[in-house]
């Protein structure tokens, strides 16, 4: 006689093998094993909502896509708290966004190398005690989703010998590298990043102990993460450290980013004869962040010279914190530094202090700086320090066209150009973010989700100290938990049933979700079809889902009163073929809005003055009351 749970499970196995009809009739029919997280969610949706789910909805293709099986296994992991020794496994099977686990490289390379195909790798002790040669990274991870690579005690103790990164990890979305103890003690040689991380998403690489003790050993930095977006950017920690006559070259480094920072804590300290050349560097970007801290404490007859940096930038801060303190013959040039079009701010604290026989010139210097307990001493030059209005700083940098130069055209318009026949550009709306899936509601609701609870949830996702996994969970948490604007109604969810649950209880069950189709038109002229005003053109609330960066799909809803939500046919403006059928929104309430915000850079005037509408991206929706 046959064990009840063995009978069970039999049926379960012998039910998960056929394909069941849900819905009612015609488009609105869904064939789909009943115990997949699928077909629970269109269960959830005919239950919750007035009208069926259809079986091309797009919400649909955002559902988990684990079967019966693996969904009730992985539900039971994660009851079990167990989830963590199954991640790879459990990463691949529910298409969620996981960091590779790097296990140290045992291959041994004798002879010089060119790494074309490599990607998410560990090197650990690569290199050491090399005798000249050189090792080329060239297209290495290039156009990857997720690069993850580890240069560990690489080229260390060695001699002469040249290492190449070009090309490197470019175009790649969340790159996280780590560069531990590299060049340590190396005599001679040198290394080489040319176009490294370009056009990056969320770059986070840290130099650590990187060529400390070195002799001779430079470093050049060419179109280094230029035009990369957002992330933690660069960490330079304990860079050169005691290091003699290591000259290092930083150009075009962070041209053209998008808030990217850098931060150099103990770079150069201690160091003989350090040659430092910082050229255009965070040139022509957004909101570039800059920290050098103790960077060429206690060094000697060190020079390090900042040409064009963070020139024709939009703000940007910098802060030089004990920069050279207790240095012998330092020689530091700034030229031509903070140039910005838009001010930002540099302070400079225990700059110089307890130095001997330094030089230090600031020639065409950027205004709003602070140059607190600054050493007062001879040796120290300003020269056309640009301490004038900000209108006269726009104009040196060639009039008010730069005040919109960071928001890109077509990303926030008026509502009045939403009318047929209407030429106007539309703004990149395709996602960046990396493809992932929502997680089943009986998965989701046992894993943890708070700040304060972040050490458990490091631990399941395996997200290292001080990678950019790490950064990616946290920012999202914070994001989560921020309090509420005033008049906002906010939640974060994770699976399909709980955002079902957030629309409903803000607009009823008469709902409908609309995202913009596709992408056709995106950074191009279009023109204006057919244009319907959703709830009869009415002054309506919605609720929109934006997406949030996380291992699995994350989505971060609000309510949001006092808009007018639009759909609108999009046409080649010169065939006039219908490329795309898009969803717009118009913000009507901005009093609480920010002054610096895009929307009135783009468009002038400021909080609470004027209507503001935008597109709907790929991924995004936004849920009305139904009109039907």
């Amino acid at each position: 006689m046959l064990n009840l749970w063995t009978f069970i499970f039999l049926c379960f196995l012998h039910l998960s093998s056929f394909n069941v009809v849900l819905g009612g009739v015609g488009d609105s029919l869904v064939s789909e094993n009943p115990f997949t997280p699928k077909a629970s969610v269109i269960r959830y949706w005919n239950k919750e909502i007035r009208r069926e789910i259809t079986k091309t909805h797009f919400l649909l293709s955002k559902v988990s896509p684990l079967t019966a099986v693996d969904s009730a296994s992985f539900s039971k992991l994660a009851a079990q708290n167990d989830l963590a020794s199954h991640l790879p496994s459990f990463c691949s099977s529910a298409k969620l966004f996981c960091f590779p686990d790097l296990s140290p490289s045992l291959e041994k390379h004798p002879k010089d190398e060119r790494f074309a195909v490599y990607s998410n790798m560990n090197f650990s002790n690569y290199g050491t005690d090399r005798l000249a040669g050189v090792d080329s990274f060239k297209n290495y991870s290039e156009d990857s989703n997720i690069v993850v690579d580890s240069f560990h005690r690489y080229s260390r103790d060695s001699t002469g010998h040249k290492e190449q990164f070009a090309n490197y990890a470019s175009e790649g979305n969340v790159v996280d590298q780590n560069f531990h103890s590299y060049a340590a003690s190396a005599t001679g040689g040198s290394g080489n990043f040319n176009n490294y991380n370009r056009e990056v998403n969320n770059p986070n690489l840290r130099f650590s102990s990187y060529g400390d003790d070195s002799n001779g050993h430079g470093q050049t930095f060419t179109q280094y993460t230029e035009n990369a977006n957002a992330g933690n950017g660069q960490s330079f920690s304990s860079y050169g450290k005691n290091g003699n006559g290591v000259p290092n070259e930083f150009s075009s480094y962070g041209k053209g980013a998008n808030v990217i920072g850098s931060g150099f804590s103990g770079y150069g300290e201690a160091a003989n004869g350090a040659n430092d050349s910082f050229t255009s560097y965070g040139f022509d970007s957004n909101a570039p962040q800059n920290t050098f801290k103790s960077y060429g404490d206690g060094g000697n007859a060190a020079v390090n010279t900042f040409s064009s940096y963070r020139d024709q930038s939009n703000v940007g801060d910098d802060s030089f914190q004990s920069y050279a303190k207790n240095s012998n013959g330092e020689k530091v040039d700034f030229s031509n530094y903070g140039q910005s079009f838009n001010e930002g701010t540099d302070k400079f604290t225990g700059y110089g202090q307890g130095a001997v026989v330094q030089s230090i010139g600031f020639k065409i210097y950027g205004r709003n700086s602070t140059f607190k307990d600054y050493a007062k001493k001879e040796g120290i030059v300003f020269g056309r320090y640009n301490n004038g209005s900000s209108s006269e700083t726009a104009q040196v940098k060639g009039g008010s066209s730069a005040v919109n130069k960071w928001v890109e055209p077509g990303k926030f318009f008026r509502e009045k150009l939403l009318k047929q026949g209407t030429v106007m550009p539309m703004p990149d709306i395709k996602d960046k973010m990396p493809v992932r899936s929502f997680l089943p509601r009986t998965i989701v609701s046992q894993l943890p989700f708070s700040s304060s609870k972040f050490g458990e949830l490091k631990r399941i996702f395996h997200a290292g100290d001080n990678s950019t996994l790490e950064t990616v969970m946290l920012d999202a948490l914070k994001e989560c938990e921020r309090a509420p604007s005033p008049g906002e109604t906010k939640r974060c969810v994770g699976s399909a049933e709980d955002m079902i649950d957030f629309a409903t209880s803000v607009l009823g069950r008469n709902v409908e979700v609309r995202t913009t189709e596709n992408v056709k038109g995106s950074k191009e002229n279009i023109k204006i079809g057919s244009v319907k005003g959703i709830n009869g053109g009415k002054v309506t609330k919605s609720v929109s889902c934006h997406q949030s960066l996380y291992p699995y799909l994350l989505y971060y809803c609000h309510s949001v009163p006092e808009v007018r939500v639009y759909e609108a046919d999009i046409l080649d403006p010169k065939s006039l073929e219908k490329i795309n059928h898009g969803v717009a929104i118009c913000h009507l309430d901005t009093s609480s809005w920010s002054s610096n915000h895009g929307a009135f850079l783009a468009l002038g005037s400021g909080p609470g003055r004027i209507e503001v509408c935008h597109w709907i991206f790929e991924n995004d929706m936004t849920w009305t009351i139904s009109d039907s």
